[in-house]
C-alpha cells in the first residue's frame, strides 16, 4: 500500500513539472487576466493622433511662442469637464478627515479605534486609518482633542466655530523618472553613478531608488481671496466669502488653486482610486495627472484639422448670435454671453470628443513650464517640457503654462493655440484645471 501512494506522487510531480507549464515552450505565466480598461466615470476617450500644433491664424499679440509643426500624442482620458468646487471639496475633506482621524489615533481614546488593526488586535505599522470608525463630536474626548483644529476664540467672526484652513495640509510624494533615467547603476560595484537634486535645490550623489521619490506638502484650501486680489477698484466680496462652499457654486469651476495644489489633488486623486481598486483585488490603474500642454492643444482642437476654436469656426458667435463660450466680449459687456463672471460646467456646447469649456469659463493649468521655444526643442512625439522650480528660484523659472482663456479674457485667449503662463505658486480666481489619465486599454 506504501509503494502504490508513492507511485502515486511520483506521478503528481512528474505531471507539475513535466506538464503544460514546462516543455520546453515560450508560453507566457499562465493565469494571467485580459486587461481592458473601463471608461472612467465623467471622462472622454482621446483617441491617439497626430496634429499640426502651433496659431491656426496671424499671432495678433506677436507673441512668437509657438510654431506650426506636426506632432504625434498618444491616447488618453481626459475630464469632460473642469474641476468643480464640490469635487474639490471632497479632496480637501479627505485631508481634513484623516487629520482629524491621525490626532485621535494617536491620542488612543478607549473605545474607539482610529487606527487599523490586525486579526489579533495588533494596530499595523506604520499605522493605517480606519475609516470605518465615526468621528462623534458629542463625545468630550474626541471634541476635546480635535480643539486645535479650529480657528482660537479670538480669530472666530461672531463666535462661530469654524475649521482652521491654514491646517489642512497635504503631504504626498512621487517618483521623479526623469532624474533616475540620467543615473546609472554599476551591478560589479553595487553603486549609482550620478547627481539628484531635490525640491530645496540639494544636491546629493545618487544612492538608490529612494533617492528619486519625492516628498512636498501643500496646503489644499483654494484661496478665496483672490477674488478680491485679483481685481483692484471692484466689488468681488461676494464671491470671496460664499463661491467655494455654498452650495449655489457646486458645479462651479474651482478657482483659487496653485499649481501644486492642481498637482497634489491629482496625485491624492490617484491614490483614492487605486486604494478602492486594490480593495477589490484589481489592478492599479495610470496616475491622473494635468495635461501636458500639447495634449491639451489636441484635445481643445478636438480632431478638427487647423481649428481656431475648439468648436472649429472662426466665429466666437453660432449661427443664431449667441456666443459659444464664456468670455469678455464687446468692450467688457460680461454678461453678453450668459455670465459675469464663472459658469456652471457644461453649460455650453462640448467639441468634437465630447470636452466643455476647452474655451472659456476658466483657463486651466497644464503640467508643462512655460518657456517661448519649447515647440522648438521639445519632441515631436508626447512632447514634453518640465522644470521642478525650487523655493529661491527667480520667478522666470516657476512659469507653467495656462491654456483656453477665461471669464475675464478677451476673444484671443480663446484659440486654441494661444499660449498664455502663470507662476505656479499662484492662486487666481480665472484658473482651474482638469485631469487626464494615460490609456492602458486595447484600442
Amino acid at each position: 500500500m506504501k509503494k502504490v501512494i508513492l507511485l502515486v506522487l511520483t506521478i503528481t510531480v512528474l505531471i507539475t513539472a513535466c506538464g503544460p507549464g514546462n516543455n520546453g515552450e515560450l508560453v507566457g505565466v499562465p493565469g494571467r487576466k485580459k486587461f481592458f480598461e473601463p471608461e472612467p466615470f465623467e471622462m472622454a476617450f482621446i483617441p491617439a493622433g497626430n496634429f499640426i500644433t502651433g496659431p491656426s491664424d496671424q499671432d495678433a499679440m506677436f507673441a512668437m511662442n509657438s510654431v506650426s509643426r506636426s506632432v504625434t500624442i498618444d491616447a488618453f482620458w481626459m475630464d469632460q469637464t473642469e474641476i468643480t468646487n464640490n469635487k474639490y471639496r471632497q479632496f480637501v475633506y479627505w485631508v481634513r478627515d484623516s487629520i482629524m482621524r491621525t490626532m485621535l489615533g494617536e491620542a488612543a481614546i478607549e473605545g474607539f479605534q482610529f487606527y487599523r488593526v490586525d486579526e489579533e488586535g495588533v494596530e499595523y505599522d506604520p499605522p493605517v486609518l480606519n475609516w470605518d470608525e465615526e468621528i462623534d463630536l458629542e463625545v468630550p474626548e474626541i471634541r476635546d482633542e480635535l480643539e486645535e483644529m479650529y480657528y482660537s476664540e479670538r480669530d472666530r467672526f461672531n463666535n462661530k466655530k469654524q475649521i482652521d484652513v491654514r491646517k489642512l495640509n497635504y503631504s504626498y510624494f512621487w517618483v521623479d523618472y526623469k532624474q533616475a533615467a540620467k543615473a546609472k547603476y554599476d551591478p560589479s560595484t553595487s553603486d549609482y553613478e550620478g547627481q539628484v537634486q531635490d525640491l530645496d535645490g540639494n544636491v546629493t550623489d545618487v544612492t538608490g531608488r529612494s533617492d528619486f521619490i519625492m516628498e512636498d506638502e501643500v496646503n489644499v484650501y483654494p484661496d478665496t481671496l483672490a477674488w478680491i486680489r485679483d481685481f483692484t477698484y471692484s466689488y468681488n466680496e461676494p464671491h470671496a466669502t460664499i463661491y467655494f462652499w455654498h452650495p449655489s457654486f457646486d458645479d462651479y469651476p474651482v478657482v483659487g488653486v496653485t499649481w501644486k495644489q492642481a498637482t497634489a489633488f491629482s496625485v491624492w486623486r490617484t491614490d483614492f482610486m487605486n486604494s478602492a481598486l486594490r480593495a477589490e483585488g484589481m489592478v492599479d490603474v495610470q496616475n491622473y495627472r494635468l495635461p501636458l500642454e500639447t495634449e491639451w492643444e489636441y484635445a481643445a482642437r478636438g480632431g478638427l484639422d487647423l481649428s481656431m476654436y475648439p468648436w472649429g469656426g472662426p466665429y466666437t458667435r453660432n449661427y443664431e448670435g449667441c456666443f459659444l463660450a464664456n468670455f469678455k466680449p464687446l468692450r467688457g459687456n460680461y454678461i453678453d454671453d450668459g455670465a459675469a463672471y464663472t459658469a456652471a460646467v457644461a453649460s455650453y456646447e462640448p467639441n468634437e470628443f465630447g470636452l466643455y469649456d476647452m474655451a472659456g469659463n476658466v483657463a486651466e493649468w497644464t503640467s508643462s513650464a512655460y518657456h517661448p521655444s519649447s515647440y522648438i526643442f521639445s519632441h515631436d512625439l508626447n512632447p514634453d517640457y518640465k522644470y521642478n522650480a525650487k523655493p529661491d528660484d527667480d520667478g522666470i523659472f516657476k512659469r507653467k503654462v495656462i491654456r483656453g482663456g477665461s471669464w475675464k479674457d478677451i476673444g484671443y485667449f480663446l484659440q486654441v493655440s494661444t499660449r498664455d503662463y502663470e507662476f505656479q505658486d499662484s492662486a487666481k480666481c480665472f484658473i482651474g484645471f482638469r485631469n487626464v489619465r494615460s490609456y492602458i486599454g486595447v484600442e
